[in-house]
């Protein structure tokens, strides 16, 4: 049984087999609406500078579009989050997002413990840190509990965020143009080949001149 098989299994549990959680930050309340979301890593520590991180979050979502029914339509991944511009048709985005930060956070601490890595202590002592800090967490704990969820629900909406995903790694001057950080969607807005397919959204791509 893979890692998602076992979330899928908690999941279809009845209500009551579950801990009760709060939810903080601004909530997924329309489960099938397209929503803007920032995924963080606890106290912004700079995981994504490794390209293998990186690599474990493309295969993720790939792996949520194949199998969960996530529409993404664009995303970017900065070196302590990612914004994503997604939904689910059918409904349930709340239990896709929360697999995916199950299984992300899962994979990339057995990859911290079992790879070659020069912040191993550092980094696993601040995830056991804010484990320890809410109880409804064992071990370690990777993403913050909030998702920054916003509904899109204007075109200029829609295109104003989209065009803040895409010039993140700009005004993190990492590159000149949007279409040239090859873990963005951007790629795929300029009409070259990402390493994400996502489902592109009607505006006018434009680039930092």
């Amino acid at each position: 049984m893979s890692d998602y098989d076992k979330i899928d299994e908690y999941n279809s549990r009845p209500l009551l087999t579950k801990k009760l959680t709060m939810t903080t930050g601004y909530r997924i309340e329309d489960q099938s609406a397209l929503y803007y979301l920032t995924l963080q890593v606890v106290s912004w520590i700079d995981i994504f500078s490794r390209q293998r991180y990186r690599d474990i979050i493309i295969e993720s979502l790939e792996y949520c579009q194949q199998k969960k029914g996530l529409q993404v339509f664009a995303y970017v991944i900065m070196s302590n989050h990612i914004h994503l511009i997604v939904n689910s048709p059918m409904g349930g985005l709340s239990n896709t997002i929360g697999d995916f930060k199950k299984f992300t956070s899962k994979a990339i601490i057995k990859s911290i413990q079992t790879d070659v890595e020069s912040r191993r202590e550092w980094m696993l002592d601040l995830f056991k840190h804010h484990a320890d800090s809410h109880k409804r967490n064992t071990g370690y704990q990777f993403w913050t509990h909030e998702n920054h969820a916003i509904v899109l629900y204007t075109n200029s909406f829609i295109e104003d965020k989209l065009t803040y995903l895409h010039e993140n790694p700009v005004r993190a001057g990492l590159v000149e143009n949007p279409e040239d950080y090859l873990y963005s969607s951007a790629q795929n807005y300029a009409g070259r080949t990402g390493l994400l397919d996502v489902v592109l959204l009607s505006v006018t791509w434009k680039t930092f001149r």
